[in-house]
């Protein structure tokens, strides 16, 4: 087995994606061809004086990336039509094989005319305009004056992490809100507008998308029009944390504020909370200032004791969270490895129980083939000994009977002196006779 074993040739991942990759080498990756399509700029910072963007096509979201020069990139403008000349070029990231386009040549850029679906969100931008921005600040200001907690909705993708760089943006304001989570597939326009009309209904102060950033291309999820004019009617306050800061969608310019980032959302939320209680201090200064002449050292001196218990209880909560993600990253690395190893010695245990498989299927056909060839001999020997075995039975009786003839034959020469010697005795004559008839009679039936 070790020796069959060893025949068929083994290939390692990296090997099997190499010669994939080599054994695409059609016209498009070695001449120059020209894409025509909406070009869109990707995250803004040049890389070795080249540029990272997206190029769609005109009729749908399909798009594919571009790799671009710094001075060429200087003479394009962001979302307009342009034909571009230059070649593709394949670059492998783990088991897939990603295609680029390198521009060498900006061939021609078209006049962008105003679609359908432009005019629709212009409409929708026009209608917010006259439904008017309701204000984020006074809201939290109307709510901590009455020292009641300000009611927020965040609404997350599914199995999203971004949670934590908001609540770090929160900081020590949290406790002027009550904040819920609602998670749903958050590039599915469909989706949103679902959990949004349930989150409608639970009276809620502010309505927030947030998500921690993704590809370009699923932006597009909040340029939709059915979400953005649901967007522009719901009753709270509504926000937009989305992740990209290049990009501003229709939902960004519906919205009753927008913020970059996850953590900048917070941020947001911890300013205004703190620029309101600052206010409230300032109002009570005389009442305080009265207040702390009666104040004793020894309360300072446990004020201050609480504030650095609290720091370092900071400072602890910080190095466990830290601790926390170093562990969390090991595990998940240490379970990749084992995912791997098992995944490989699955494919080896397949490949070894097929061939086991395939040797014992033709094993037992062999077999089946030589028994069947043994059975057709034992046919023929039996046939030939059951012939041998008549012959012989045959040949034995006709040997008797010849020698029974030979004795009648030598009985009658010596009747037949004895009748030329005694006279002829016509009795004898015809018993011979008869017995003559007899043993011929048997003998042509034998025969």
């Amino acid at each position: 087995m070790d020796d069959q074993e060893a025949t068929y040739p083994i290939y390692s991942p990296a090997s099997v994606i190499g010669i994939f990759s080599n054994a695409l080498k059609l016209n498009a990756t070695v001449n120059l061809i020209y894409l025509k399509g909406r070009y869109a700029f990707g995250g803004g910072k040049s890389y070795g004086n080249y540029y990272y963007d997206l190029l769609f096509s005109e009729g749908d979201h399909t798009s594919i990336g571009i790799r671009i020069s710094s001075l060429l990139r200087s003479k394009i403008t962001n979302n307009e039509i342009f034909t571009l000349r230059g070649f593709i070029e394949k670059s492998i990231k783990n088991s897939s094989i990603e295609l680029r386009f390198v521009v060498d040549e900006i061939v021609q850029q078209e006049e962008r005319s105003i679609s359908e679906e432009e005019l629709e969100r212009y409409a929708l931008i026009q209608k917010k305009l006259e439904i008017g921005s309701k204000n984020l600040e006074t809201l939290i200001r109307d709510k901590m004056l009455k020292d009641e907690k300000v009611r927020v909705a965040n609404i997350y993708g599914n199995n999203a992490i971004v949670q934590k760089d908001f609540f770090e943006g929160l900081d020590v304001s949290r406790k002027y809100f009550d904040i819920s989570d609602h998670s749903c597939n958050i590039t599915s326009s469909t989706a949103i507008i679902s959990k949004m009309n349930e989150v409608s209904g639970l009276d809620y102060d502010i309505v927030a998308l947030v998500r921690g950033g993704g590809d370009r291309q699923s932006m597009e999820t909040f340029n939709d029009l059915s979400l953005s004019e649901l967007f522009i009617t719901m009753k709270p306050v509504t926000v937009t944390a989305i992740g990209h800061t290049v990009d501003e969608t229709l939902l960004d310019k519906l919205a009753d504020k927008r913020f970059h980032l996850p953590h900048d959302y917070g941020a947001g939320l911890h300013a205004i909370a703190e620029k309101l209680s600052h206010e409230r201090s300032n109002s009570r200064t005389l009442l305080i200032d009265e207040v702390k002449k009666d104040v004793t050292k020894q309360f300072s001196e446990q004020v201050e004791t609480l504030e650095k218990q609290l720091k370092k209880k900071n400072e602890e909560f910080t190095e466990a969270q830290k601790i926390y993600k170093e562990q969390v990253e090991n595990h998940n690395k240490t379970f990749t490895d084992q995912l791997k190893v098992r995944n490989e010695e699955f494919q080896k245990l397949q490949l070894s129980s097929g061939k086991q498989l395939e040797d014992l299927q033709k094993n037992f056909q062999e077999q089946q083939k030589q028994r069947q060839t043994e059975m057709e001999n034992y046919k023929k020997e039996i046939a030939v000994l059951h012939e041998k075995n008549v012959q012989s039975a045959i040949n034995e009786k006709t040997a008797s009977l010849r020698i029974l003839l030979e004795n009648v034959r030598q009985d009658n020469v010596r009747l037949n002196q004895e009748v030329h010697r005694n006279k002829i005795n016509y009795g004898k004559i015809i018993i011979v006779f008869l017995i003559a008839l007899i043993i011929g009679f048997f003998l042509a039936k034998l025969v």
